[in-house]
C-alpha cells in the first residue's frame, strides 16, 4: 500500500516508553511582531491547535477581548473574539471566530435564573453578534465572556484530562500547582459553568487557572503570548508530574496478551465482516490502528474493566459512543460470534437510550459500535465517512492515554451515564447535526479501481471521489499510481484515497490489493476493473506470447480481480448491495481488423461480466460493463504502440489524422474522453442504476457495429 508511509505494522514499545509528551513554546516573536490583535489571536490558536500535545483535533477554544469600531455608531467597543462552533483551532482562519459585543454578553445574565436555563441562554448568543458575523458562537462562549481577562485558553490534552478524570485529580492538582490552579467539579459546558467559573475566580483572586473536572483546564493571560505560554507551561507541568507517577509502574496492571505479528492481516479479514454486520441507513467506513497505545491497552490485565467504563471528556465521548465493543481474539473467525456481539452491542445501546431518554429527546441514532478493540490486534473504528472514523480512533487513543494517567494517581472516572446521554442527545447538539449539509451520494462507499494511474482509471476514480466515495487506486506502475494518489489527496483530502501496487495478472498481488483496501477502508462496495493493454497484429503475426498477454490481462486479470473482490462485496448485501463495473471495449462487441487477440479477450471479459451478473444477483452484487471506443486523448494505451498499430491498420497517419478518423467514423462525430467513460462508470456504480445488472453501456459517440443485439 502506498500513501506516503510504508504499509508495515507499527512496532510495539514498552509501557515505560510511552510518557506524556512535554510541550514547549513555539512562539516566534519575529512572526508575531507584524500581526494585528486579531491575527495574534489566530496565531496563538493555530500554535495551540496544531500541537497534539496541547489539544486534540477540533478540541479546545481560545478567545480575546479586542477593541473594535462599531459599524453602527463609529464608537470603540469591546468585542469578544472566540472560536466558533465546530471549528478546529489548529487549522482555522480568522473567519472561524465568532465575534460578539462583550457588553451585550455580560448583560445576558439578567435572563438567567439557574441551571435549567442553559439551553435558553444559548438562544441569546446570536443577538450579541458583532458586525453581522455569521459564525455561530460555541457553547463554551460564556466561559470566556464571563471571565474578566483579555485572553483566555480552554484546552483538554491528555495530561490535563488524566488529572480531570481521576479520583486523585484534585489532590494532584494541589500537589502540582499549590493554590495557583483551582478545581471545579463536573458540570456540563454552558452558561451555568461560566457563572460557576466566574464566581470561583472572584472568590480566589490569586488563581491563575481552573481545572474543570472531566473536561479540561481554562487559563488566561494579559497578552496573546503570555496566555499561550501559560497554557503550554501548565500542560508541561501536568505531563511531568504524571510521567513521574508512571515511572517504573506497569500501565493497566501489566500485559497478558502479546501483540499478534499477523495483526495487519487479521484486521484486513475482520473489518469487512464487522462492516457487513453494521446495518443502518448508510454503510460504514473503517479505520485501523495498531499503534503502541492500542496494543498496550488491549493486551493489558485491566483492559476489559476500563474499556467497559467508556470515555470521560465530552470531546472523546461524542466521537466514540458510550463504550467500545471488545472482541475475543480467539473467536474472530466465528461469524456467528461476531453477529451475536454486534447484536448485543446494539441491544446495549438501545437499553442505554431507553434508560436515559428525556421526554423531548431526539429519536435514537445509529446503535452500531464506533470503536472495536481486539487484544493483540489493535483498534478499529467505523463511521459514516473515513475522516470521522479516523478521528474517532485518534480520540479513543487519547482516551487510552487519559486512562493510563488517571489510574496512575487514583481511579479512572468515566462520564456518568445520564450525563453522557444528555450530552449525546442534547437538543443543541441535535440542532447542530440537523444543520449539517446532506452527505454526498457515495459517502460511506468504498471503491477499488484497477489501472488507477491510467486515463480512464484515474478519471473514474476522480468521479467517484467527487461524490464522496473512498477509493483505492491499484496499478502496476508504482510511481505513476502514487503521483495520481498524491494529486487526489490534495484535491479531495488525504483520508479518502490510497494507492497500492498491483499487477492484475499476479494472483498474490491482486489478493494483497484487496487486503489493503479492506484494512484501509473496511471493505468494498464498488469494483472498477479497468487495468488493460492493447495490441494490434494480423493473425499470422500474432504470437503465442502476444495472445497470452492479452488474455492474461484482459480476461484472466478481470477474473482474478472479480474473484478477489467477491467475498468483500457479498458482505454488503444488507447495506443495499454492491457494484462491479468492467471497462470493456467496442472491440468486445464489434470485430476489429488486425486485433484478434485484443478483441477476443475483451469479448471474453464482457461475457465474464454477464456470467458474474447471474452469480452476483442473489448476493446483491450488480455487474455491468462500459464499452468505450477510441479514447485517444488522456489514455496511456494510445501513447504507445497501439496508436501506431491502429493507424497502420487503417492506412493513415498516427497523429491528428488518426483522431480525426475516429471522430468522423462515429455517428455523432465527437471525441470520446476519459471523463465520458467515468460518467458511465459513476452511473453503474451508484444507486442511479440500482435495478440494472448484466448490461452494457457503449460510450463510443455512436458505432452501429457495436449496437448490442
Amino acid at each position: 500500500m502506498l500513501d506516503g508511509t510504508p504499509m508495515t505494522v507499527q512496532s510495539v514499545i514498552s509501557p515505560a516508553a510511552i510518557p506524556f509528551a512535554i510541550p514547549a513554546s513555539r512562539w516566534d516573536d519575529s512572526v508575531a511582531a507584524s500581526l494585528s490583535p486579531a491575527e495574534l489571536l489566530l496565531y496563538r490558536s493555530n500554535l495551540l491547535g496544531s500541537d497534539l500535545t496541547v489539544t486534540n483535533f477540533g478540541g479546545g477554544n481560545t478567545s480575546a477581548k479586542l477593541s473594535e469600531t462599531d459599524p453602527l455608531t463609529g464608537q470603540s467597543v469591546e468585542v469578544l473574539w472566540v472560536k466558533g462552533s465546530g471549528g478546529d483551532i489548529g487549522s482555522m482562519k480568522l473567519d472561524g471566530f465568532a465575534t460578539l459585543y462583550q457588553d451585550k454578553l455580560l448583560g445576558l445574565e439578567q435572563h438567567y435564573a439557574g441551571p435549567d436555563d442553559d439551553d435558553k441562554m444559548v438562544g441569546f448568543l446570536p443577538h450579541c453578534t458583532f458586525n453581522l458575523n455569521g459564525r455561530a458562537a460555541s457553547i463554551d462562549t460564556p466561559l470566556h465572556s464571563l471571565l474578566p481577562f483579555a485572553h483566555v485558553d480552554h484546552v483538554h490534552p491528555d495530561a490535563i484530562i488524566a488529572l480531570a478524570a481521576s479520583s486523585g485529580g484534585e489532590a494532584a492538582t494541589k500537589a502540582i500547582w499549590g493554590g495557583r490552579i483551582g478545581w471545579l467539579p463536573w458540570k456540563r459546558p454552558g452558561y451555568t459553568l461560566g457563572v460557576q467559573l466566574r464566581d470561583f475566580v472572584r472568590a480566589n483572586p490569586g488563581v491563575e487557572g481552573v481545572m474543570l473536572a472531566g473536561h479540561g483546564i481554562i487559563c488566561w493571560g494579559d497578552s496573546a503570548k503570555a496566555c499561550y505560554e501559560h497554557t503550554v507551561a501548565l500542560i508541561a507541568d501536568a505531563a511531568n508530574y504524571l510521567n513521574g507517577e508512571l515511572s517504573g509502574k506497569p500501565a493497566f496492571g501489566g500485559q497478558k496478551v502479546a501483540s499478534n505479528p499477523d495483526r495487519a492481516a487479521i484486521a484486513a479479514d475482520l473489518m469487512p465482516r464487522l462492516r457487513g454486520l453494521m446495518t443502518g441507513a448508510r454503510s460504514k467506513v473503517g479505520h485501523y490502528s495498531d499503534d503502541a497505545e492500542a496494543l498496550e491497552f488491549t493486551g493489558s490485565v485491566e483492559f476489559e474493566r476500563l474499556a467497559a467504563l467508556g470515555t470521560s471528556c465530552p470531546d472523546h465521548f461524542l466521537r466514540t459512543k458510550i463504550a467500545p465493543l471488545t472482541l475475543d481474539p480467539e473467536r474472530l473467525q466465528d461469524d456467528a460470534y461476531l453477529g451475536e456481539k454486534i447484536a448485543a452491542y446494539r441491544e446495549l445501546y438501545a437499553a442505554y437510550y431507553e434508560r436515559c431518554k428525556r421526554a423531548n429527546s431526539p429519536a435514537m441514532r445509529d446503535a452500531n459500535p464506533v470503536v472495536v478493540l481486539v487484544p493483540g490486534v489493535g483498534r478499529m473504528t467505523f463511521a459514516n465517512d473515513k475522516t470521522t472514523a479516523r478521528l474517532a480512533g485518534e480520540f479513543y487513543g487519547n482516551a487510552i492515554n487519559v486512562m493510563r494517567g488517571a489510574e496512575a494517581i487514583g481511579d479512572y472516572i468515566a462520564l456518568d451515564e445520564q450525563e453522557a446521554f444528555d450530552i449525546e442527545y442534547w437538543l443543541l447538539e441535535e440542532a447542530k447535526l440537523q444543520r449539517m449539509p446532506a452527505p454526498k451520494p457515495l459517502v460511506g462507499k468504498i471503491a477499488l479501481v484497477t489501472g488507477g494511474a491510467g486515463g480512464i482509471g484515474a478519471a473514474s476514480a476522480a468521479r467517484l471521489l467527487r461524490d464522496g466515495a473512498c477509493v483505492m487506486l491499484a496499478d502496476r506502475d508504482a510511481r505513476a499510481v502514487q503521483e495520481v494518489c498524491n494529486g487526489f489527496a490534495k484535491q479531495f483530502g488525504k483520508d479518502v484515497v490510497r494507492a497500492t501496487v498491483c499487477d492484475v495478472t499476479d494472483e498474490a498481488q491482486v489478493q494483497a490489493a484487496f487486503a489493503d483496501c479492506a484494512r484501509e477502508f473496511g471493505g468494498l462496495d464498488i469494483l472498477v476493473a479497468n487495468a488493460g493493454i492493447a495490441s494490434s497484429a494480423p493473425i499470422e503475426e500474432t504470437t503465442i506470447e502476444l495472445w497470452s498477454r492479452n488474455y492474461d490481462v484482459l480476461a484472466q486479470g478481470y477474473f482474478l480481480t472479480a474473484r478477489a473482490a467477491w467475498p468483500l462485496l457479498r458482505r454488503m448485501k444488507e447495506q443495499g448491495g454492491t457494484s462491479v463495473v468492467f471497462i470493456g471495449s467496442k472491440n468486445g462487441v464489434a470485430a476489429a481488423t488486425n486485433a484478434s487477440a485484443y478483441a477476443s479477450a475483451k469479448a471474453a471479459a464482457n461475457h465474464l461480466a454477464r456470467c458474474l451478473a447471474l452469480e452476483g444477483a442473489p448476493h446483491g452484487i450488480r455487474v455491468n460493463t462500459v464499452n468505450p471506443d477510441a479514447v485517444i486523448r488522456g489514455s496511456k494505451i494510445w501513447d504507445g504502440d497501439w496508436r501506431q498499430e491502429r493507424a497502420g491498420a487503417h492506412g493513415i497517419d498516427p497523429g491528428q489524422e488518426l483522431e480525426e478518423h475516429y471522430r468522423q467514423r462515429s455517428m455523432l462525430k465527437r471525441d470520446v474522453l476519459p471523463d465520458d467513460i467515468a460518467e458511465a462508470v459513476y452511473f453503474l456504480a451508484s444507486d442511479m442504476s440500482a435495478k440494472s445488472t448484466g448490461n452494457m453501456i457503449n460510450v463510443d459517440a455512436g458505432n452501429a457495429q457495436a449496437f448490442t443485439r
